[in-house]
């Protein structure tokens, strides 16, 4: 009955949108006489076709209206609906509409004059720019056709410096200098070698040196076409004369004191291990920029000010100042989903922190999460609780502070969980334990490491019809069972851009990997054996596998003020039991479907393989040994700070040993591999509150490897089981 309701509110829905869309074609009835909006820019490089056009773009002063949908923003239509009397209907379509984008002749001649000053920084000199403007009704298109400059090649670098300790060292450094012989001459590329430069003077004791003291010359007649550059560093700045030279010297740290709020309650020696500026060393920036990064990753401080204050030629003193942030609170989750058979599924989570527990900036984190599947009007349910508590410390437990020397200090993590599971078919109990170690370097590689992973796993209330079907299965029957699982651990991570929502493109990848009972079997011949000869410890099996997984996602923004991006992701994994083991812990297993994965399906509903639904299972629960998943999606803004989405999914789980039916191949094989695929397309709409992103998104079916008709037409998807609507909190992928 509900999916029945879901299904015509959303064909109403749909209805109504496209006769709105189609109240109003035009985007620029708005506009008065004698005024035309810009429907778009196109440039083009005469004498270098492979020129990157995004160099110029960025610099043009108007810019069209974005668009998104094949070329169609719906929102400027919206906006054009007006009937102008400027009643609340116009005030309304005002609000959630975007207005056109006039075209502005006098805009286009300073576009062309900002982008010739760039090109000229960037080493083009005497580029011309040539507009074009094509009129089409009351639309206009600007043409900007670019013929880039002369530029000129570097045939010699001199250097003119202060004599003695300072030109010795400047000499030293320029093996890593960015600028050479042979690179073409720019402005561009002079700024950013004296920013290079005068840091790394700053990292060797030269306090309050900048780029200001540099001056270059560049002679191009001397030798036509070429470029001969001479530097010069005087001990004056841009802005000064000879008269206010001083001479360069190298400094020394005098006294470093730190000052934070007595309500902050953390032990003294804390901050003086994470801090490396010392009184009587060299000055060096970089010691400053650890000390920062340091005491930063305590996410302790509100702000964090180093000052440094010259004392006289050869002394500075170091004062550091903390202002407290919030060290305690909650955070709230929330994931939810139905499918067309009327199948919920709510995940809540609520989270505990506390930064300072102990007071020497430990982190404490205090886990509660819930998982419930049902129907309405039916009595079977899936109930899922959890509680956790992790302990983060601010070292590497075993080896003192001074071994690490870097912005960043690896973190120990202690961790404890219980997780209570009610399904139809049985009970579980899950404890679980770890203990390991945590960090990044420069803030694009994060890892985690446990040496130590535990699993406790026991199950009670085995439903007798369930547990009689188990035993026509060995595989399915080992996976259910009680078991001992230590082994260990670790993530490593990689991304170009560590924000929590990222608004330039970006590249990540993950991998993650598991082995558990290797050790354990050393001492195999002194445990007491099951019927089938497996090892036990507490009268449980421990298990035996490897396991891992690799993700590798892209997102790539573009439009700079448009808010489009297209986002794509491949994972893989594979575990594998050995030894003590015949099949992997069911926890360890693989599955599909959910808010952020195949998003047609509901979680653990797809798969494995050509395998029907088993229906031994009350509540949905498909999973494999191996996964396979491809997604990508087209993101776009709409109107405030509201996005939206159009996705396609594809992938599946299998299993390395036959599960499925005959005729049904549980298994990966390449004769079956095309047709086991299960693919979705569907739309989304997100909130975009900049800390927080908050989504639905509706997956329609279009392959289902579980059906004997297995491509799914229009026709059949809003119908029972041909799609699934998801409510998530950050993006996908």
């Amino acid at each position: 009955m509900f999916y029945r309701a879901m299904k015509g509110f959303i064909r109403t829905a749909v209805t109504c949108f496209a006769m709105l869309a189609t109240l109003s074609c035009s985007t620029t009835r708005v506009l008065q006489d004698g005024e035309y909006r810009l429907a778009g820019n196109r440039i083009s490089v005469t004498n270098d076709p492979k020129f990157n056009l995004n160099e110029i773009e960025p610099y043009l002063k108007q810019k069209p209206n974005s668009y998104f949908i094949f070329g169609w923003n719906p929102f400027l239509n919206v906006y054009n609906w007006q009937t102008g009397k400027d009643n609340g209907w116009d005030r309304f379509v005002r609000k959630i509409g975007v207005a056109p984008v006039v075209y502005d002749p006098e805009l286009v001649d300073s576009s062309i004059e900002n982008v010739r000053n760039h090109l000229e920084y960037l080493g083009y000199y005497g580029s011309r720019i040539r507009s074009k403007i094509f009129v089409r009704g009351k639309r206009v298109t600007v043409e900007y056709e670019v013929t880039l400059g002369k530029r000129y090649p570097i045939n010699s670098i001199t250097y003119r410096l202060p004599e003695g300790e300072f030109a010795e060292d400047f000499l030293a450094d320029t093996v890593n200098s960015t600028v050479h012989v042979g690179d073409f001459l720019s402005e561009d590329a002079l700024s950013e070698e004296s920013g290079r430069s005068s840091a790394a003077m700053r990292d060797i004791g030269y306090y309050g040196f900048n780029r200001n003291y540099y001056f270059y010359e560049a002679d191009t007649l001397s030798v036509p076409g070429h470029a001969a550059l001479e530097l010069t560093v005087n001990e004056y700045t841009r802005n000064e004369t000879g008269a206010n030279a001083r001479p360069f010297r190298k400094f020394r740290i005098n006294n470093v004191t730190v000052s934070y709020p007595k309500s902050l309650k953390i032990k003294e020696k804390i901050i003086r291990n994470l801090n490396t500026i010392h009184p009587g060393e060299i000055y060096s920036e970089t010691d400053i920029g650890n000390t920062y990064s340091r005491l930063s990753s305590l996410r302790m401080f509100n702000g964090i000010n180093i000052e440094m204050t010259q004392v006289d030629t050869s002394l500075v003193d170091c004062m550091i100042d903390l202002s407290q942030s919030r060290l305690q609170g909650f955070k709230i989750n929330l994931e939810a989903s139905i499918n067309s058979t009327g199948l919920f599924g709510i995940s809540p989570q609520l989270s505990y922190y506390h930064k300072n527990i102990f007071r020497g900036g430990e982190w404490l984190n205090l886990s509660f999460m819930g998982n419930f599947q049902f129907m309405f009007n039916n009595s079977v349910r899936s109930n899922e609780f959890g509680v956790s508590a992790g302990l983060s410390f601010p070292k590497f437990l075993g080896l003192p502070y001074r071994l690490f020397k870097g912005p960043l200090i690896p973190r120990t993590d202690i961790n404890l969980s219980y997780n209570y599971q009610s399904r139809p078919e049985y009970t579980r109990n899950i404890i679980s334990t770890s203990f390991g170690y945590n960090g990044n370097i420069r803030s694009r590689f994060f890892y985690q490491v446990y040496p130590v992973q535990l699993n406790i796993v026991r199950l009670f209330d085995l439903d007798p019809n369930f547990y009689s079907s188990l035993s026509n299965d060995p595989f399915m029957k080992n996976a259910y069972q009680n078991h001992f699982d230590l082994g260990l651990g670790s993530t490593f991570y990689y991304t170009t851009d560590a924000d929590v929502n990222p608004k330039t493109s970006y590249f990540y990848t993950r991998l993650q990997f598991d082995i558990s009972g290797n050790l354990l079997s050393a001492f195999k011949p002194l445990m007491d054996k099951d019927d089938a000869g497996a090892g036990m410890i507490w009268n449980t099996p421990y298990s035996q596998y490897v396991r891992a997984e690799v993700t590798v996602g892209k997102t790539w923004r573009f439009g700079r003020s448009d808010g489009q991006a297209v986002a794509v992701r491949f994972l893989a994994g594979a575990g594998y039991a050995y030894g003590n083991s015949s099949a992997l812990p069911f926890e360890k297993h693989f599955y599909a479907g959910g808010s952020n994965s195949l998003r047609g399906w509901q979680a653990r509903t797809v798969g494995p393989g050509l395998a029907p639904m088993d229906r031994t299972f009350l509540i949905p629960n498909q999973t494999g040994d191996i996964k396979m998943e491809a997604n990508a999606e087209y993101r776009f803004h709409m109107f405030w700070k509201m996005e939206g989405a159009a996705f396609i999914d594809a992938g599946n789980v299998w299993t390395f040993r036959e599960a499925g039916s005959e005729g049904h191949s549980s298994r990966l094989t390449p004769e079956t591999f095309a047709r086991s695929i299960a693919a979705n397309w569907g739309v989304g709409v997100r909130l975009d509150l900049d800390f927080l992103v908050i989504r639905v998104d509706m997956g329609l079916k279009v392959h289902d490897p579980a059906r004997e008709r297995r491509w799914v037409g229009p026709s059949q998807w809003f119908r029972r089981d041909g799609y699934a609507v998801h409510f998530g909190v950050g993006y996908p992928f």
